[in-house]
Formats: C-alpha cells, sequence, structure tokens
C-alpha cells in the first residue's frame, strides 16, 4: 500500500492550485480590468516568491488605484 489517501491526494492539488493561482481569484473581485494580464503572469510567477507577491499586490491594488487617481484628480480640480 503507498499510503496516498485519493481523498488527502485530491484535497492537496486543490489547495495547491488555489494558493497558486491567488493572485488570480483576487483579481476577480479586486482587479477585473486587468485579469486576463494577471492570470497569464500567474502561471510562471508561481515559480518565484517575489512575482507571486507583485501579483498578489496588483491583483489587490486595482481598485485602490483608480480610488486614489480619483482623489487626486479633485485635489487638483479644486486647487486649481
Amino acid at each position: 500500500m503507498s499510503g496516498l489517501d485519493p481523498v488527502q491526494t485530491a484535497i492537496f492539488v486543490v489547495f495547491f492550485f488555489a494558493v497558486w493561482f491567488l493572485p488570480s481569484l483576487l483579481a476577480i473581485f479586486f482587479n477585473r480590468k486587468h485579469l486576463g494580464k494577471i492570470f497569464l503572469a500567474n502561471v510562471p510567477a508561481g515559480l518565484s516568491w517575489i512575482a507571486w507577491v507583485a501579483l498578489l499586490v496588483w491583483a489587490v491594488t486595482g481598485k485602490l488605484s483608480g480610488k486614489l487617481a480619483k482623489k487626486y484628480e479633485s485635489q487638483q480640480v479644486s486647487a486649481s
């Protein structure tokens, strides 16, 4: 007997891919505009922690960057 339970193996595989593609999953909610780019970059980025974390930040800051840009524009208009 090999000691590998098929249920545990399936759970591990699902968990592994969920973590690997976490930036893409977060981009669905936070940065839909760049979802395709994030997904394509996510495939090789999983091999590098630095690239994976950078994608995670990019995926989460999508709506935030838009809000900051609008706030900056409104401050520029009111300062004029």
